[in-house]
């Protein structure tokens, strides 16, 4: 690194628990309530399966974390009945226009 590069801090484990399940969240709701997508399947399956380690590894910082409820008997396999509030609607509102989609 050099005296102009910025060190970025790593995401502590309830930071990037927070971030998969937002992203499952949104791109469930766009997926499934409007028939949308940006990313592809695989994507959604990779995050979805590293959510659901990261919640078993970590039980304690899950609990701690945003939407726990939502997530706390979810195995991955499907973002179709999660439920979906209205900072979710309006996170996946926003990605679609900035996505131009």
């Amino acid at each position: 690194m050099n005296l102009f590069e910025i060190e970025k801090p790593l995401q502590t484990i309830e930071e990037k628990i927070r971030q998969r399940r937002l992203q499952m969240l949104v791109h469930s709701y766009i997926y499934y309530e409007l028939n949308k997508n940006i990313i592809n399947d695989t994507t959604w399956d990779r995050w979805a399966m590293e959510l659901v380690k990261l919640q078993k590894d970590n039980p304690i910082a899950s609990k701690n974390v945003e939407y726990y409820e939502e997530f706390k008997d979810w195995d991955g396999s499907s973002g179709a009945f999660l439920k979906f509030d209205e900072k979710t609607k309006k996170r996946a509102e926003r990605l679609l226009i900035l996505n131009g989609k």
